[in-house]
């Protein structure tokens, strides 16, 4: 449905960087979502006819199954634990978005009385049909590789659920020497966290990328001006304008880590840039800088 995302040369910060622009794929459907979702988007499921999923009134993944249902012609229900009062008041970001796209929005897990013609998506897209579309991504990344005579490479993506970097590891084993390696960070919960998530969706562990994190204990959602500053560093240096939520602690740990800066690194913006409409006023409030 869409063709190959760009790879772009950035300089941040006295490095040179590879940049795989996901971001770009579909004007609507598009970053990892879109890559975990494709399977969903291009197989035939003439029996389903709504999609359930939950999560929080801001995620990404929400956002996309939105587009999903839409291009399917399919309704989609989501739960959320809370829909905070301002944002009930004043629909805005990915909530806004997916409202407009069709979505019902239900505050609790409910209880599924039938699964007869329904699509049920795990929380973040975390389940093994996600790996249809990402090696779609290794292939994009080896075809490139290849067309630019790059001997080895290092590639880095911040982690939510992990399913993306875990499936992009997966599909270069067995690839030929060397291939590439696959770095992540949690972004969500610790390192032990985000190895559980890898053991869920595959045990062998020769398949797992590498976890790279900082000292200093991260909490989802809380705003950070390191994140904020790097953030802004960011669209002023390489003129690209990234997720808030996940990026700019991406970016921290692997610039703090320099010995994966030694091959030539390929770092996957992976979108979600539309949920910056909610967090950037939060961020801008707190933090005049």
């Amino acid at each position: 449905m869409f063709k190959s995302s760009p790879i772009e040369t950035i300089r941040f910060e006295n490095h040179s960087f590879y940049l795989k622009r996901d971001d770009l794929l579909h004007p609507d459907f598009s970053g990892n979502k879109a890559r975990k979702f494709y399977y969903f988007l291009e197989n035939d499921f003439p029996d389903i006819s709504k999609i359930i999923s939950y999560g929080s009134a801001q995620s990404n993944a929400m956002y996309s199954l939105s587009v999903l249902a839409k291009m399917r012609g399919w309704e989609f229900e989501y739960f959320v634990d809370h829909v905070a009062d301002y944002l009930r008041d004043n629909p805005h970001g990915n909530y806004k978005a997916a409202l407009e796209n069709g979505m019902q929005i239900h505050v609790g897990r409910g209880v599924l009385s039938s699964t007869k013609n329904v699509l049920y998506i795990e929380e973040g897209g975390r389940q093994k049909e996600a790996e249809y579309g990402i090696r779609l991504l290794a292939q994009e990344i080896i075809d490139w590789q290849k067309e630019n005579n790059i001997k080895e490479l290092n590639i880095f993506l911040p982690s939510g659920t992990g399913t993306t970097a875990l499936f992009l590891q997966k599909a270069f084993v067995g690839e030929r020497t060397p291939r590439p390696t696959v770095y992540t960070c949690p972004c969500v919960g610790d390192s032990e966290y985000l190895k559980k998530q890898f053991l869920e969706l595959e045990e062998d562990e020769k398949y797992h990328p590498t976890i790279l994190s900082l000292e200093k204990k991260h909490h989802f959602g809380k705003l950070y001006r390191e994140n904020y500053k790097i953030w802004l560093k960011l669209q002023q240096q390489t003129g690209v304008v990234f997720d808030l939520l996940y990026d700019p602690l991406g970016w921290r740990t692997l610039l703090a880590h320099p010995e994966v800066l030694t091959k030539p690194i390929l770092y996957i913006h992976q979108g979600g840039v539309l949920g910056n409409e909610s967090m950037l006023p939060r961020y801008e409030r707190k933090y005049k800088m």
